[in-house]
């Protein structure tokens, strides 16, 4: 688009008053010495002077500019020459200088978030290819094996077949996870609201995923005895699915006979902050900022040893932000990591 630039005449009507004032001193010397003292015609020549003067410069500067501000844009190509007018050039250079570089500036973030954006389509694509193709290759070796021959043995056929069989729910696990994510990015997820305990969702988490701490001595517990119930207002199901991926990842990566804490506190009068804390590996703070991507895994071999689909914390962050809430997170490496969500508070009394 086109800008509309103020047209000035400052730099011609100043140019011409410079060259009329000369070329008049040097008539006025002129005829005082070879003519004599006419100072009509003196006048009526410096007038003549200065029109000349101011109607030729303005029309050859704003000719000027034009060829040379129009070439600007063919280069950088920031506005569509074609469509640039003559009547659109200004000889204010500083309103123009200042356009091309609003103009330069916009079009530089825009390449910016171009490139942004393209980067993480191929991380994307590259980590999704990765996480598909292992489950797929896994079933298809054990089909192919089965075909080839396994299949007469009827305890080699089961056992290949039940690990076919967790190959498919990964996959499944994955493609619904996927799933969630576009439902919650295109606000295709209707949110059930609610006022439910808080206190006795976590414990609800706590019970799940007892078996799963005890393998590694991992202790889940609160910050404090809570002898009252905090009621919140939200989606109790996916509130109870954020908790279950937080807590779930600090067992995951926590250390053997370590600690998994659960805090809620006040944070505003209507709003309540729930703490998920541990004590195990932390995350180095260069990696921070990433945590929340699709697939993104803190460990930078890519290791899958500890299972997931790599979109929990991804499916985390939408949830919490469906509900018009924050999420942060906190991590030392080598100490632990606090990752926290704010709720609102139920405004009806329990």
């Amino acid at each position: 688009m086109i800008a509309n630039f103020s047209r000035s005449y400052r730099f011609a009507a100043y140019t011409s008053a410079v060259i009329t004032l000369i070329m008049t001193l040097v008539m006025g010397v002129f005829f005082y010495f070879f003519i004599g003292a006419h100072y009509s015609y003196l006048a009526l020549f410096a007038l003549i002077c200065y029109c000349a003067s101011f109607f030729i410069i303005q029309f050859r500067v704003e000719r000027f500019i034009y060829a040379r501000v129009k070439q600007i844009y063919e280069d950088i190509q920031l506005l569509d020459a074609t469509s640039f007018n003559p009547d659109n050039v200004t000889t204010d250079m500083e309103t123009l200088t200042k356009e091309v570089e609003r103009f330069a500036v916009d079009k530089k973030r825009e390449i910016e978030s171009l490139m942004i954006r393209e980067n993480y389509r191929k991380d994307f694509i590259g980590n999704i290819s990765h996480e598909l193709k292992t489950p797929l290759f896994t079933v298809q070796g054990y089909i192919l094996t089965l075909l080839d021959g396994a299949m007469k043995d009827k305890a080699v056929r089961k056992r290949y077949l039940q690990r076919a069989n967790k190959g498919v729910e990964r996959l499944i696990y994955i493609v619904k996870d996927l799933d969630m994510i576009t439902k919650l990015e295109v606000g295709d997820l209707n949110l059930n609201y609610e006022d439910f305990n808080i206190i006795e969702l976590v414990q609800n988490v706590f019970d799940l995923l007892d078996i799963k701490a005890n393998k590694k001595d991992i202790t889940l517990t609160f910050d404090r005895t809570y002898t009252d119930s905090i009621f919140v207002y939200g989606d109790r199901e996916r509130i109870q699915q954020v908790l279950t991926n937080l807590v779930e990842n600090s067992i995951k990566y926590g250390k053997e006979g370590g600690t998994t804490e659960v805090s809620i506190e006040d944070l505003v009068l209507d709003k309540v902050i729930i703490r998920v804390t541990d004590n195990g590996e932390g995350i180095e703070s260069d990696k921070i900022p990433r945590l929340f991507e699709r697939f993104y895994r803190v460990d930078p071999s890519g290791s899958r040893k500890e299972g997931g689909s790599g979109l929990g914390l991804s499916i985390v962050k939408h949830i919490v932000e469906a509900h018009d809430e924050k999420i942060y997170v906190e991590s030392e490496f080598g100490v632990g990591s606090e990752f926290s969500f704010t709720l609102e508070k139920s405004k009806q009394l329990p």
